[in-house]
């Protein structure tokens, strides 16, 4: 079953999420910690439905018991909006060129 709301998705493209689907184990830890809804089981194995939803959080990664999931956690905008819901300040990714990043 794909569980799918375009409301999730975050930005188009930019995640480092990475399976290594030959040594996932399908135990399904990654289905039940992603807050996006990253990974469905199938077949007894992770399978990612939509990249673009990942907030690079690194849950998934931390709870892998095979390290089967890669993510550079805490990097860039998600980093930066999970800092601000958790503090109530406005996020700031440190985009030294004065863009707005995220």
């Amino acid at each position: 079953m794909t569980r799918t709301d375009p409301g999730l998705t975050y930005l188009k493209g930019v995640t480092t999420l990475e399976l290594i689907s030959e040594k996932c184990i399908g135990c399904g830890s990654c289905a039940i910690v992603c807050p996006h809804r990253v990974f469905v089981i199938e077949g007894k194995k992770a399978r990612i439905t939509d990249r673009d939803r990942c907030i690079e959080c690194g849950a998934c990664s931390r709870n892998c018991p095979v390290a089967a999931i890669k993510v550079d956690a805490g990097v860039g905008c998600a980093s930066a909006i999970i800092y601000s819901w958790l503090t109530g300040n406005e996020p700031s990714c440190d985009c030294e060129d004065g863009s707005s990043c995220c």
